[in-house]
């Protein structure tokens, strides 16, 4: 059976886009982004699924500055709601907790709810993770920030739900694997490129998409590792790189970027309403 590794726990959101796109792999939890990367890389799995972008908290940067240390491709995509609840001991009571636990991105998204609880707030690595260790360890008067799934797989009691700040609130996660063929159908691609310190040079580069009439549906800049001031951009562009513009793009940005590299090119994911 083939391997998807995930970042987390089982019940975590990362687990339930790793079901989403491959519903019959076995699915393997690693502790961080960059375990995943590295299983991958070394053939541990298949595939790798890890957060790339949140509808609130924007870009999961260490997954994107990962993309520029390994050679592996995005093959596919998956949006995952993220409805967070407030799990806890069988019995426990609202009033009588003294902490909440949970991943900094997940306290984050819950700060209204959590500010009028008035309990400690401690990070752990990972949502599925923090309900977990309440699990485990019989942590009493302690509560966990993570899914309804997580409650069912350990055990645990809902005190209450969909406690985020905005309602609408998704991840998207990205499949990774070290062959290029994308999970279904291309219709997007994402690709990262460096600019020199040159007028301009910015405007041009994505001037390769404008007259070509393509939409970029993500621009983001981030620091290149190992060059002070020096930036990348990552661009999600709605077309696949086999379209004959998309080519004609490619080779036109490569003429005024640093470097140019394709992340991959894959079926854009479609977010399903409650």
């Amino acid at each position: 059976m083939d391997v998807v590794a995930y970042q987390g726990e089982a019940g975590a959101y990362s687990e339930e886009g790793a079901l989403a796109l491959f519903p019959d792999a076995e699915r393997v939890p690693l502790p961080s982004i960059r375990k995943v990367f590295e299983a991958v890389e070394v053939g541990r799995a298949v595939w790798g699924l890890v957060p790339m972008d949140n509808s609130q908290a924007g870009s999961i940067n260490e997954t994107y500055d990962l993309f520029l240390r390994h050679g592996l491709h995005l093959v596919g995509e998956t949006i995952v709601r993220v409805d967070h609840c407030l799990l806890a001991l069988p019995g426990s009571a609202i009033d009588d907790l003294s902490e909440v636990i949970s991943h900094p991105q997940a306290i984050a998204q819950c700060e209204e709810f959590l500010n009028a609880l008035e309990v400690n707030v401690r990070a752990e690595y990972n949502t599925a993770g923090a309900a977990k260790r309440i699990a485990d360890e019989r942590l009493e008067h302690t509560a966990a920030i993570a899914s309804r799934r997580a409650a069912e797989l350990y055990g645990l009691e809902v005190l209450a739900e969909r406690i985020q700040t905005y309602p609408d609130n998704s991840t998207r996660f990205g499949a990774l694997s070290r062959d290029p063929k994308p999970i279904g159908e291309p219709d997007k691609s994402s690709l990262v490129f460096g600019v020199g310190h040159v007028s301009g040079s910015l405007y041009r580069c994505l001037g390769a998409f404008a007259e070509r009439h393509l939409s970029l549906t993500k621009l983001e800049s981030r620091p290149r590792p190992g060059r002070p001031w020096e930036y990348v951009f990552y661009v999600d562009v709605d077309a696949a790189a086999q379209r004959p513009e998309m080519i004609e793009a490619l080779a036109a940005l490569s003429d005024h970027a640093t470097f140019t590299r394709l992340l991959g090119t894959y079926a854009a994911a479609v977010q399903r309403r409650p």
